[in-house]
């Protein structure tokens, strides 16, 4: 699935929705896709079971630290395996 198709599909929900979104001003973090105006983003986690960087130690620390500031900054965040992404359609559907 093509950022540009997901993104369409996410616009379809509620409009607004941009990939690679940078949040925070003094780093250089990106959500894979957000709704700045809402402050939902979305974020894919690939690499679960084949100890990608979303699954050892450091990676884990590293998204940690990444979330903890997203809800300073006060986002929502909700995030999925590649083979799940389509849930998030519905979930932002719930939320809106």
């Amino acid at each position: 699935m093509t950022k540009e198709f997901y993104v369409k599909n996410l616009n379809k929900v509620v409009k607004g929705w941009v990939a690679e979104h940078k949040f925070c001003s003094t780093r250089k973090w990106r959500f894979d896709y957000a709704n700045p105006t809402k402050k939902i983003a979305i974020e894919i986690d690939g690499g679960c079971f084949i100890r990608g960087r979303h699954s050892r130690g450091m990676g884990q620390i590293k998204d940690m630290e990444k979330g903890n500031e997203a809800i300073k900054l006060g986002w929502r965040v909700l995030h999925y395996p590649p083979q799940r992404q389509l849930q998030a359609l519905d979930d932002v559907a719930k939320i809106i």
